[in-house]
């Protein structure tokens, strides 16, 4: 299988999803591909800012794509395994001094935005804000997905089936992202380095960084058909939902659960459920991106 180096400049940075944006590389099945990026808001480690940007086609996250993959078909499924995950020496994080339900409900919509700057260690997998604290670090991409098929120019900001801005923390090096596939060639980018992050990603920011490395096997399966995504890590088995409704996010998280319990354990649906509630966790994976993202957790040891 053939590795692909990713120069980052211009030409491979985008800030939207559509199906209409050329490939600025076409893979086979089994490939892989490294590339660094710019943080989320388009910014360096030194926290400059790219200068080439486009306010309207580049208002979303900063991506890397998209990559096309020969002969993946729509309805198949994409598995990206994320190989390696290395970010920048400085981050930033924000809380504050903008309107969200939750920023009102917690009284802090209004006045000044809160900002902090890390210097990040990766070798020491340590970050150190400006105010002096410090927090262990779990680098991953916010970003991994393709564009739906529709036409036009689509946010980078909620997740869908097809992936996107999923902004789950335990999707670090050495798991594996599985997609459904939208349309033909797959289309896939990637982004939004994140060096930390807590479930819920609640100030909507994380520990946004630029990504110094990444490393991405992407594979195409015919045999395995989703409506949402699901992972592997070591530790455990996930399966994701979205929607605006949190309870609508988590009965499709439930219910990938469910379809991944029959399918590797060959457990019926009302057992699954059963046993579901005894050992699987529900966690929220996300609060800010337009819709509410949820993930159900099946440990590896936990059914036996």
């Amino acid at each position: 299988m053939a590795h692909h180096e990713i120069p980052l400049e211009r030409r491979t940075l985008h800030g939207h999803f559509s199906r209409d944006l050329k490939p600025i590389l076409t893979v086979d099945s089994g490939d892989s591909v490294s590339f660094s990026c710019l943080n989320a808001g388009w910014r360096t480690a030194e926290h400059e800012v790219f200068p080439d940007r486009d306010d309207v086609l580049d208002a979303g996250h900063a991506l890397i794509g998209p990559i096309e993959v020969r002969r993946a078909r729509a309805g198949d499924t994409l598995v990206v395994g994320i190989e390696e995950v290395r970010i920048g020496s400085g981050g930033v994080t924000q809380a504050g001094g903008w309107s969200t339900p939750l920023n009102d409900r917690l009284g802090v919509g209004d006045g000044d935005t809160l900002t902090l700057l890390w210097t990040l260690d990766a070798e020491a997998d340590l970050g150190r804000s400006d105010s002096g604290r410090e927090v262990a670090l779990r680098p991953f991409l916010g970003v991994v997905g393709m564009p739906p098929d529709e036409p036009g120019v689509h946010s980078t900001g909620p997740p869908r089936p097809c992936g996107g801005n999923i902004d789950c923390k335990e999707l670090v090096a050495g798991t594996r992202l599985c997609l459904p596939i939208p349309l033909d060639g797959a289309l896939v980018s990637a982004g939004d380095g994140h060096a930390a992050q807590g479930d819920g990603e609640v100030s909507q920011l994380a520990i946004e960084a630029p990504v110094e490395r990444a490393r991405l096997t992407l594979s195409v399966r015919d045999d395995l058909t989703l409506d949402n995504p699901i992972a592997w890590t070591p530790q455990a088995w996930l399966t994701f939902g979205f929607d605006e409704d949190l309870d609508e996010a988590a009965a499709q998280a439930i219910d990938g659960m469910l379809e991944l319990m029959w399918r590797e354990h060959g457990v019926e649906r009302r057992e699954a459920l059963a046993l579901a509630s005894v050992v699987v966790d529900l966690r929220v994976t996300q609060m800010v991106n337009g819709v509410r993202g949820v993930h159900a957790r099946l440990a590896h040891d936990s059914l036996r």
